[in-house]
């Protein structure tokens, strides 16, 4: 592994004068945006999988790329109402794990995804009384209205989970990385990624209004695709995959990322002549 790692974006799969913003960047970066990614963890048959989705090609950000769930953090993810329903996690652990003590607070990163991982995919990380999982909004029409209400404002996320019946498995969720989106770029995140488990043969329901597709693979088989071409992706997915490829099974992914600390990536943008490369110091 070289001292650092470059990833070039073709000029073509860049939105219309995005190389000449990095050849100008503005005087004052835009302020990133809190946000939150989550990647969805499954035990198969002989590997463990993830689930990726592909944004539509009509995106404003990362078109047509397959990307992990996630969204912007709402001042909503830390109410006392949805925090009041965590297992397993509470804020005072969730700030020293992120070592985050500003707004919005570390919980809210948390519950941004587990948020966003049901809206996006219709799977709820909670665990009923009886220690099952609710079905998911792909296996029962039910879930998916509850859903279909969290979208569209008429429910908060802690009526989405009392309705579920169930709770969130705060021992199911684990921190694995945060990046933060390269100066010159008119959008940009503040992202914490998370990794969490769900029950074997979890089926995930897509929004076609912003999602056109959604895969269960091993991330093996999600690099390789990757090579042949079959999976576009951007560069701090493509990172996480190689890093989750250590891992034989969730619980393994959970334990060993939470024996791990996780570094703040900002990557540089610099023009190459078929593109433009993302570079970071080291390796993730």
């Amino acid at each position: 592994m070289s001292p650092h790692d470059e990833f070039v974006i073709p000029f073509e799969n860049l939105p219309d004068g995005f190389a000449e913003t990095i050849e100008d960047p503005p005087d004052v970066p835009v302020e990133p945006r809190a946000a939150a990614t989550i990647v969805l963890l499954r035990d198969g048959a002989e590997d463990m999988e993830i689930l990726l989705m592909r944004r539509s090609r009509k995106a404003g950000f990362a078109p047509g790329a397959y990307v992990f769930p996630g969204g912007r953090v709402d001042t909503s993810d830390a109410l006392p109402s949805v925090v009041s329903l965590l297992d397993d996690l509470d804020p005072d652990t969730a700030r020293q794990r992120l070592e985050h003590n500003g707004e919005p607070p570390a919980i809210a990163y948390y519950l941004a995804a587990l948020r966003e991982a049901f809206e996006e995919t219709g799977i709820m990380v909670g665990l009923r009384e009886d220690g099952s999982a609710p079905p998911t909004a792909a296996e029962d029409p039910d879930v998916d209205e509850i859903r279909d209400a969290l979208m569209g404002d008429r429910i908060g996320f802690h009526e989405a989970i009392e309705r579920l019946g169930c709770r969130i498995a705060g021992d199911a969720i684990e921190y694995i990385a945060h990046w933060i989106t390269p100066e010159p770029e008119p959008r940009r995140y503040d992202t914490r990624f998370f990794a969490a488990k769900v029950r074997a043969g979890a089926t995930a329901i897509i929004d076609p209004r912003e999602m056109t597709d959604a895969l269960w693979l091993s991330p093996g088989d999600a690099l390789a695709r990757l090579d042949r071409g079959e999976l576009p992706m951007v560069f701090p997915t493509i990172k996480t995959i190689e890093a989750l490829s250590r891992y034989d099974s969730a619980d393994e992914a959970l334990e060993g990322y939470g024996a791990e600390p996780v570094r703040t990536i900002l990557p540089t943008l610099v023009v190459t002549p078929t593109g433009i490369g993302l570079e970071i110091d080291e390796e993730v």
